[in-house]
């Protein structure tokens, strides 16, 4: 009988073992813990665009023209997904909780700096357009330019978030963008349409700058607002050019963007 018994438990403990590792190895469970890239359905494509990303945005990778094709789908896949929302509302966090410790004095001359495309503007539907896509092909001016022109681009939520926090605050904010001076207008528009009411100055790069490295236009119109006596509290941008240079404030933030790169 206890023989029988033994023999008995070792087939339920044989049995419940068994289907402990058939679901571990479950495919669609081992799935769920893999970051799901898109790119051609291939594991080693993914690992390798993941690495690509992490090396754009930690400023390894510089000067790069376009995005790699066989990742241009984990970047289109991450910038329309859940996880790039979530990577831009951790960028506004930790802004906001900086600002907010912050002592501020009442005089108007403390300022955030804050970009424009991939920052305050999220130009993802002219990204999605079947004939553009996510940075596998040359960018085409004149077709970006019409689509500033229609002063229709959304608001990139984590940065109007950050921006409301700052006008309860006190911290005036100043929109600095290597957009052309031609597009001050289409630009104001869309600003406070999509909820950037007030702003200390608004400073496009002048058409006679065309050319000009964004590090260079950005420190010297950086450079004039201090000179002016403001004072640059914080500075946010998706581009390392924005952040980089002379005179970039007290702290500086960097959102995600790996669609295309800006020296």
């Amino acid at each position: 009988m206890a023989v029988a018994l033994l023999f008995l438990c070792f087939l339920v403990l044989a049995t419940t073992t068994s289907d402990a590792v058939i679901a571990h190895s479950d495919p669609q469970i081992i799935q769920l813990l893999r970051p799901r890239a898109g790119v051609a359905g291939h594991p080693d494509s993914e690992i390798n665009c993941l690495s690509w990303r992490l090396a754009v945005e930690t400023n390894n990778i510089r000067n790069w023209d376009l995005v790699p094709e066989t990742c241009e789908d984990y970047v289109g896949n991450y910038m329309l997904g859940k996880q790039y929302r979530l990577d831009c509302e951790a960028v506004a966090d930790i802004a906001i909780e900086y600002a907010e410790n912050l002592t501020i004095p009442d005089d108007g001359k403390s300022i955030w700096v804050f970009d424009i495309d991939e920052t305050a503007f999220s130009n993802l539907p002219y990204y999605a357009r079947p004939s553009v896509g996510f940075g596998a092909k040359k960018y085409n001016s004149t077709a970006f330019g019409e689509y500033i022109q229609e002063a229709d681009v959304p608001a990139l939520p984590a940065s109007l978030r950050l921006y409301r926090n700052l006008v309860k605050l006190g911290i005036k904010s100043v929109f600095l963008t290597g957009s052309s001076e031609r597009y001050r207008e289409a630009r104001e528009e869309n600003l406070k349409k999509v909820g950037y009411y007030t702003w200390e100055k608004l400073i496009l790069k002048p058409i006679s700058e065309k050319g000009t490295s964004s590090v260079y236009f950005k420190s010297k119109e950086r450079t004039k607002l201090v000179n002016e006596g403001y004072r640059i509290v914080g500075n946010i941008g998706d581009q390392w050019s924005d952040i980089i240079g002379t005179n970039v404030g007290n702290r500086t933030f960097k959102l995600p963007d790996p669609m295309y790169y800006v020296g």
